[in-house]
């Protein structure tokens, strides 16, 4: 009988010793914040599955930063490409203006060389009418070079674009708004741009 109560007796000593260690295991586990063997396997997987969900958000962010940047490059591009055409479109009408209005200012020479030859046909200086001639041929080559050309007037059908009618007459032998007669030429460069109108008389 005295067995018995000693094999009882040291039975409930192992429980009770077990029961502290659980306890105890229990106090380090809420002290060290350390997960139990049960839940530190299912924590792994979380800890596993958060980097590739933070490297797939990085990945999705430099992309659009990518694409952003590519974005803004195009356009900066396209700006770039608007900007040359502009600016080279400038430089071409600062040069035509520029060289209309030399020219423009150079006619009146031609004019005085012109009207220098005309008198030098009934002048006996045969001299001075072939100098005349040589500087009116000089000049006349330097215009054709810069592409400057004189409007055709004399037969041709009157254009407000290009002519000036200063003088108009009727004649029934000559067409409808036919150039009779030219007081002074009218110049063109580069065969559109108007550096001045021909003066002319008009019939009908």
């Amino acid at each position: 009988m005295k067995g018995k109560e000693e094999q009882g007796m040291a039975k409930d000593k192992k429980m009770e010793i077990k029961h502290e260690e659980e306890e105890v295991l229990q106090e380090v586990e809420e002290t060290t914040g350390e997960p139990s063997e049960n839940n530190s396997e299912a924590d792994n997987q979380d800890a596993a599955a958060q980097p590739d969900n933070s490297l797939n958000e990085a990945l999705e962010k430099k992309e659009n930063e990518n694409k952003e940047l590519l974005d803004r490059i195009q356009r900066l591009a396209a700006e770039f490409d608007n900007y040359r055409k502009r600016t080279q479109k400038e430089k071409e009408r600062l040069f035509i203006d520029a060289t209309a209005e030399v020219v423009g200012k150079f006619l009146p020479v031609v004019d005085n060389l012109e009207r220098a030859l005309k008198a030098a046909e009934s002048d006996e200086g045969q001299g001075l009418k072939d100098g005349v001639t040589l500087v009116f041929r000089q000049i006349s080559d330097i215009l054709a070079k810069l592409d400057v050309k004189p409007i055709e007037t004399v037969g041709k059908t009157f254009n407000p674009e290009f002519h000036n009618a200063v003088m108009h007459i009727e004649d029934e032998s000559l067409g409808h708004s036919e150039i009779v007669e030219e007081f002074q030429k009218g110049y063109t460069y580069k065969d559109e741009i108007v550096i001045r109108h021909s003066m002319v008389k008009v019939a009908n």
